[in-house]
């Protein structure tokens, strides 16, 4: 991955106390979140040990957001580590806050025994796609989504 890792960013894991941030990376990524939900989020999935949510801060401020899945990868009969989602604050972008999100994800995947680290991208984030490539990630399968409503 390209670029050094900026050195006023902090990774840790998120709390119910981050469900503000947490929110607010939400919205910016397309999936409006009030606080109150997102501190129902964080809370599932630090109950789950096959998930992480990590906040990045810089100076006390988030600005970034990783959620992890581990999953069994049937067709490979191994253990696949999915980013479900990865958003860098507006002002943070182009700071190498994503790559430095990237290497964690990386590394936390290796440590779960995970054979491969994979993302998934709408077709309209062309310039997601663009980062990810940069990041040595290629393309892979085309993914169908079929909502069930509620």
């Amino acid at each position: 991955m390209p670029g050094p890792p900026p050195e006023d960013i902090d990774l840790r894991g998120a709390i119910p106390g981050d469900a503000g941030d947490v929110a607010a990376l939400l919205t910016q990524l397309g999936y409006p979140c009030e606080p109150d939900d997102a501190a129902e989020r964080i809370s599932t999935v630090q109950h789950n040990d096959r998930q992480a949510l990590i906040l990045a801060r810089s100076r006390g401020v988030a600005c970034g957001l990783l959620a992890l899945d581990f999953m069994y990868y049937l067709p490979l009969g191994t253990t696949t580590c999915r980013v479900t989602a990865l958003v860098v604050a507006e002002d943070a972008q182009g700071q190498g806050v994503g790559r430095l999100l990237l290497r964690d994800a990386e590394r936390r995947a290796r440590l779960g025994g995970a054979a491969r680290l994979e993302v998934t991208s709408a077709g309209h984030r062309t310039e997601a796609h663009a980062f990810y490539r940069a990041c040595g990630f290629t393309e892979g399968a085309v993914r169908f989504v079929k909502l069930l409503g509620d």
